[in-house]
């Protein structure tokens, strides 16, 4: 396949605003595609490469090649040429890496430049393509959409799926089962403004704390142990508790689903969120970390026990079997409700307790491994900020043209502002156009990539915590931050400030 082909439609696809358009567009895009092809289309479909990051600066991303009169380049072609261009260490690995991604940009036409461009600064923002691409596959292939939908949770990825039913046909998702050291995509809550809301919607449900921690699989295949994180990397060497609390439960086959977090010794309080990361994430002297910073089970589903895969069970009868499975205290403190002040209380009782809010669960609701489904519903409290824009991002993709990404700051004790983060979220068509014209009248200087904006501009930010960050400033920086509204009422001096925020969050304090 043609890596203009791949372009254009992607190129299309942003530009659809129904998901019916974006579904046909990727169903013909995948008619036209070879098995071969598909470990690269797939991902680069989602804006990802395959090698992951590349290590190539904005310097070298932003100089100028002349493009191709005509699309040449083919999506193997392309990939073979950025994993070499990946490999280059060294001295002179940089005019090295210069060279070969002139090359490549000269082999593309102006619009596959833009295409790369976007893959290669991570730009390629196109909607929730992953579950839209599932439904274009079976669209293509005229597979029923829901055996599909659950081959992909089995196999972890869509990439083998598309694979097999390309070249196989529908009679190949038969093929992929739930398998005790395979991972599934994890199920996910949607939000609930409320307890009351989510009662309302789910009628008599189970009300679970919501944790602040590692999401994780815990597999046992009789000796053979193995843990994954919700993106399905694996981190069995790092977590040696979880190993070890595997061979004590009585069932020597099972896939368990739950969260893994750090505690305060003192307290039992859990630890900031970043805490958890940095024990999961570090790789050295892992026994020394255990010991040091020790991580706390919390189990609230099981997928498969002894062989019998428990996914199309009701939610009640899969706690049962987990309580069967695992002891009390690693399981998720929960509650049935059928009112709601008890769902009210037991979400104060959450947030007493250090939690981040909680999750209702539908009792009769089957496990949907990797969709947000509508019987689990998630409810925690929203903090806002009044920040001040300090300077913004050009777009790429669906947002070329457009000052897109917000870069944030809170003012500090000495009259100037502190940068908190950055943020491409929540904004509309509405608001990108109208932004891009605003902060383009504020703009002092320009460097092709980032705008600096005299900061004057106060946006209303809604936000899910702080962590510790020693890129930012002020020591942190803000966690899933996205836009409300612009607060044009507003002065600068009017916004918040460091001190403000982390008083509220004193448990992040650098």
């Amino acid at each position: 396949m043609l890596l203009a082909r791949l372009a254009e439609v992607s190129r299309e696809v942003a530009a659809a605003s129904a998901r019916s358009r974006k579904t046909a567009l990727l169903a013909d895009l995948f008619r036209e595609t070879a098995p071969a092809d598909v470990p690269v289309v797939i991902p680069y479909l989602a804006g990802r490469l395959p090698q992951g990051r590349l290590g190539i600066g904005w310097k070298l991303l932003s100089r100028t090649t002349d493009p191709a009169p005509a699309p040449a380049l083919t999506v193997l072609d392309t990939d073979a040429r950025l994993t070499a261009l990946g490999a280059i260490k060294g001295t002179g690995s940089q005019a090295e890496r210069a060279r070969l991604l002139t090359q490549l940009m000269s082999a593309a036409t102006a619009d596959e430049q833009r295409f790369l461009l976007g893959l290669l600064t991570g730009e390629v923002r196109q909607g929730a393509l992953d579950a839209i691409a599932v439904e274009a596959l079976a669209q293509a292939t005229e597979a029923p959409p829901a055996d599909v939908r659950r081959a992909v949770m089995l196999a972890g990825s869509l990439q083998p799926v598309a694979e097999a039913v390309l070249k196989e046909g529908p009679s190949a998702l038969a093929g992929f089962r739930l398998t005790v050291g395979r991972p599934v995509f994890p199920m996910l809550a949607h939000t609930a403004a409320s307890t009351d809301e989510a009662l309302a919607k789910l009628g008599p449900c189970a009300v679970e704390e919501k944790l602040d921690g590692v999401r994780v699989q815990l597999h046992r295949a009789a000796s053979e142990i193995h843990v994954y994180t919700r993106t399905l990397d694996e981190i069995t060497d790092r977590v040696p508790e979880l190993t070890a609390l595997a061979r004590q439960f009585e069932a020597t086959s099972f896939i368990l689903d739950g969260e893994i977090l750090a505690l305060d010794p003192a307290t039992d309080r859990p630890l900031p969120f970043q805490d958890t990361a940095g024990r999961v994430g570090s790789r050295v002297d892992v026994t020394k970390a255990a010991e040091t910073t020790p991580l706390s089970p919390v189990f609230f589903d099981v997928l498969s026990v002894d062989g019998r895969d428990l996914l199309d069970l009701p939610y009640r009868d899969r706690h049962a079997e987990l309580a069967r499975l695992v002891p009390e205290p690693m399981r998720v403190r929960r509650a049935v409700v059928s009112e709601p002040v008890p769902a009210a209380e037991f979400l104060a009782g959450a947030l007493a307790r250090g939690h981040e809010g909680v999750v209702l669960k539908a009792l009769d609701a089957p496990y949907s491994a990797g969709r947000r489904g509508a019987s689990w519903l998630k409810v925690k409290p929203v903090h806002t900020l009044d920040l001040v824009v300090l300077a913004v991002e050009r777009g790429h993709g669906r947002r070329t043209g457009k000052l897109s990404n917000l870069h944030l700051g809170a003012r500090t004790a000495d009259g100037g502002f502190a940068m908190l983060g950055k943020t491409f979220k929540g904004m509309t068509d509405a608001m990108l156009t109208w932004q891009t014209e605003r902060l383009g009248a504020l703009a002092t200087a320009d460097d092709g990539w980032v705008v600096t904006v005299r900061p004057e501009l106060v946006v209303e930010i809604a936000y899910d915590g702080l962590q510790r960050s020693s890129r930012y400033p002020a020591g942190v920086t803000l966690r899933f931050a996205r836009v409300v509204r612009y607060r044009e009422d507003k002065r600068p001096e009017e916004a918040d400030t460091v001190e403000t925020l982390l008083a509220a969050h004193p448990e992040v304090r650098p």
